[in-house]
């Protein structure tokens, strides 16, 4: 049987401070009721380190939002997800997150 999955993306929304605050009260919330479904969240870019570095040792999985199926190309707003180090490494957290609004 499939698992359920919550996850949610910071959109354009976010700071260090912010990433932070939120994700202490994410885990915080975990801790004191154990979810029945795996529970994610889907970064921008320029936040994937210290995301990362802020879940370690937690349940809660990590990906990266906006994600380009793309090697190349003019795809402004996209983060590169076939050839960049940093980008593969994204891939890897588990969960690419593919935008589904049109960008404006």
């Amino acid at each position: 049987m499939l698992q359920k999955l919550i996850a949610g993306n910071w959109k354009m929304n976010g700071s260090l401070a912010a990433n932070q605050a939120l994700l202490d009260a994410v885990r915080s919330g975990l801790a004191t009721q154990a979810p029945a479904c795996q529970v994610a969240v889907a970064v921008p870019a320029p936040y994937l380190a210290q995301v990362q570095q802020l879940l370690a040792g937690s349940a809660i999985a990590l990906g990266a939002q906006d994600v380009s199926q793309h090697a190349s190309g003019a795809f402004t707003g996209e983060a590169l997800g076939s050839d960049a180090a940093g980008f593969r490494r994204a891939l890897r957290f588990g969960w690419p997150l593919r935008a589904a609004s049109i960008p404006r």
